[in-house]
């Protein structure tokens, strides 16, 4: 009785994780979208959930430092300046756009522009030297750029401006993922660990994003009557409230996505990801009244066989690259392949601390 026991329970607990992850990843979504709809300041909403990412994983290294007695890393600055810089700088330009595109787009055309994400990451990973071409690969990307183009076609609902800043959200996407799986390849930095990674990216990417914040929305939000002309006291706390939550949603996608690859595998979370996709355009569209024709639908679909294809080839050639402790004890590199799939605003990486199972670790 023993094995089905083990089974069962380890099937709860996937369950359970891939349950987590949803609420934070399609809740972030809705939850951004809906606030976009009487807070028109996006930047400065990606900030506040920054600087909350912030407090909470310093809060949360402490929290592990006494728990485990071992002292975390801090970063030298001229590491932090030449290492860190550029990927945190992406990574805010891509949340930041994301973010933006709210006020123009629906959540249908922001999923499904957003799945080009895949094309970027395979794109710079060819580039970076962290993929082989392969013949499969032109597949994979004509199935999502085809499927991409069917699911914006004709759409009613269609903005080009949103459809734009999402794309370059995207292709900044690519860029953010490469570079951040090279900065965690480098485990002489030690930031193998997200919340180590979470606190030493937000301060960057907090002074990365603010001058563009400055010269879009600094002048219409201290005019605005929502945060620094308000004549009463409850409607700034209803504002700091309803930022402070999309932040901690923010850090919760971040650290669910953790667990959710730690103690099942990367696979497992490339699966969740595909269907998560799925559930967001139902849910847009019973909820919210997102309309979406056939053959919008039918492009959607294509576009998720070509991510499903690519997870299939990333799954095939797991059989071939070594385990994240193998490589711990054979080299000093930690070579972590890269997941080709990006979603939400969130920052998430793996240890082999923290991972019980002969499992890789890659990059969401």
């Amino acid at each position: 009785m023993a094995c089905p026991v083990q089974f069962l329970c380890r099937g709860l607990r996937t369950v359970g994780l891939v349950l987590l992850y949803y609420v934070f990843s399609i809740g972030i979504t809705f939850y951004n979208k809906w606030l976009m709809k009487g807070f028109h300041y996006p930047l400065f909403m990606t900030l506040v959930h920054l600087t909350i990412n912030f407090c909470l994983s310093a809060l949360t290294r402490v929290a592990m430092q006494w728990w485990t007695g071992k002292p975390r890393i801090v970063l030298s600055w001229t590491d932090y300046r030449l290492k860190v810089a550029p990927t945190a700088l992406a990574t805010a330009l891509d949340i930041g756009l994301s973010n933006w595109s709210f006020l123009f787009i629906t959540i249908s055309l922001y999923t499904m522009t957003k799945s080009s994400a895949v094309l970027f990451i395979l794109f710079f990973s060819l580039v970076f030297k962290l993929e082989e071409m392969n013949p499969f690969l032109i597949l994979v990307v004509l199935l999502i750029s085809s499927g991409l183009f069917m699911s914006t076609f004709q759409s009613t609902q269609f903005n080009l401006e949103g459809f734009i800043m999402v794309l370059l959200a995207s292709f900044i996407g690519g860029i953010r993922w490469t570079l951040t799986q090279v900065l965690m390849q480098k485990a002489e930095l030690g930031l193998q660990n997200p919340v180590d990674a979470i606190y030493h990216l937000q301060p960057l990417m907090f002074l990365g994003l603010f001058p563009l914040f400055l010269y879009n929305e600094g002048l219409s939000l201290c005019t605005s009557e929502k945060l620094f002309r308000v004549t009463e006291l409850s409607p700034l706390l209803y504002s700091l409230f309803t930022l402070s939550i999309g932040g901690s949603l923010a850090f919760g996608l971040g650290f669910s996505e953790f667990l959710l690859v730690s103690r099942t595998s990367s696979l497992t979370l490339s699966i969740a990801g595909i269907f998560k996709e799925v559930c967001t355009l139902i849910l847009a569209a019973a909820l919210i009244g997102d309309q979406m024709s056939m053959l919008n639908w039918l492009g959607f679909a294509v576009c998720l066989c070509g991510i499903s294809l690519h997870v299939g080839l990333k799954t095939h050639s797991k059989n071939k690259v070594p385990s994240l402790r193998q490589l711990n004890s054979k080299s000093p590199e930690l070579e972590l392949p890269l997941l080709q799939q990006k979603r939400d605003g969130a920052e998430d990486s793996a240890a082999d601390e923290y991972n019980d199972e002969e499992e890789e670790i890659t990059l969401h």
